[in-house]
């Protein structure tokens, strides 16, 4: 048995350089995206006149159309041995995207760049995450998640924050933030080609197809009860557009509504890595049921508090869940499949977890519009209490 690392060897600066590479490629990806993001929901309903059920329908189509492309990339990356290519091919068709959304004159142009955007999310973010396990040592793979989770929230805080910024100086101009939010995108896919070097492929590996019944026989039983947890907890969790929008209701002016992502994507990206080190440490189920109940929390407040104070909190508490649960099951998934399956098993994590967002973002929205927001922020509570009782369930009964 090998010995047990100690802090010295498990600090910041002994995380490879390679995981920096790659936060930093997410953080320049995701102040692009989130420039557009925070404000889009606002632009749809309010310059473009769509409705919430709409909304809640493009939202939950985007976010699982990214996720399930993961299975097919994963796959990919898996059986060329070659990750690097295929997340270069994904930030550079998010990147293509973004001059659409300022381009934009209906809900067609929107769901295609969404649809694009999300498209290039799903073909990056197996391979990437597969990079980040197979860079990592073992003992630190849990502080590597975390470190890129929290690089990439540190872009997730820092685009509303300018977006916040430019729609006070420009008058609410959405069309012209949007224009300006290409431009970090493609910073990205620079830092990706030229920053990244990818590990070489074992000598003498064959190139087999992943998705064999012999070869998902090797996914143990272990990872599969991680993708079951993961579904039930984007059940929990629908899209954050539905935060922008209840904190527009709020009585925050439409500049600043941006800053509520800024708010909940600070505290994400300064718990992020501390979490993801502990997790290194102590058992995964404490933390994933401190995660869920934090989650419940923020939307018993998201229900029941009108006014920006009320608002503020579940927000952040919205945030600490991310920062407790989002890193720790990639860090599970990545500790439960074989090391040649590793892209295909992040693939296969979010196929299930895309079909659950996409349920939970369309029944939110249709609970919105039919009974109001409180009752879309009830309902993710009760999918909490369920996702709490199965952590609580014996590990035979699992």
């Amino acid at each position: 048995m090998s010995a047990t690392p100690t802090s010295s060897d498990t600090g910041l600066r002994h995380i490879p350089a390679g995981i920096w590479t790659l936060g930093f490629v997410s953080l320049l990806m995701d102040i692009s995206s989130e420039m557009i993001h925070s404000l889009l929901p606002m632009f749809m309903v309010g310059t473009l006149g769509m409705g919430m059920a709409t909304v809640g329908l493009i939202e939950g189509l985007a976010e699982a159309t990214a996720l399930i492309v993961k299975v097919f990339s994963g796959v990919l990356s898996d059986y060329w041995g070659r990750r690097k290519s295929l997340a270069v091919l994904g930030y550079s068709l998010g990147a293509l995207s973004k001059p659409l959304f300022a381009l934009t004159g209906g809900a067609s142009l929107i769901v295609t760049a969404r649809l694009l955007d999300r498209v290039g999310k799903g073909i990056r973010g197996a391979p990437r995450d597969a990079l980040v396990a197979d860079i990592a040592p073992p003992h630190l793979r849990g502080a590597a998640f975390g470190l890129r989770q929290s690089l990439d929230t540190v872009g997730a805080f820092a685009g509303p924050l300018i977006a916040a910024g430019l729609m006070l100086l420009w008058a609410n101009d959405f069309r012209a933030v949007f224009w300006v939010a290409t431009v970090p995108a493609w910073l990205a896919v620079a830092l990706l080609v030229l920053g990244l070097k990818e590990p070489a492929r074992p000598a003498g590996a064959p190139r087999e197809n992943p998705i064999q019944r012999a070869k998902l026989r090797r996914l143990p039983t272990a990872y599969w009860w991680v993708v079951s947890l993961g579904a039930l907890f984007t059940l929990a969790r629908f899209s954050e557009a539905f935060l922008v929008l209840r904190a527009q209701q709020s009585g925050i002016a439409m500049a600043l509504v941006p800053l509520v992502m800024v708010a909940m994507n600070a505290v994400y990206s300064l718990l992020a890595y501390p979490f993801g080190k502990l997790s290194d440490r102590v058992g995964h189920r404490g933390l994933l049921a401190a995660g869920v109940l934090v989650l419940l929390l923020a939307d018993v407040l998201l229900a029941t508090e009108t006014g920006p104070a009320g608002l503020l909190a579940g927000v952040a508490l919205w945030g600490v869940h991310m920062a407790l649960t989002q890193g720790l099951l990639a860090a599970m998934v990545a500790d439960t499949a074989p090391a040649d399956l590793r892209g295909t098993a992040f693939g296969f994590f979010n196929l299930v977890s895309g079909l659950a967002m996409l349920l939970a973002s369309t029944v939110a929205g249709l609970l919105w519009d039919s009974q109001g927001p409180a009752t879309t922020f009830v309902a993710g509570a009760v999918f909490c209490g369920l996702s709490l009782l199965a952590l609580m369930l014996p590990q035979g009964r699992r």
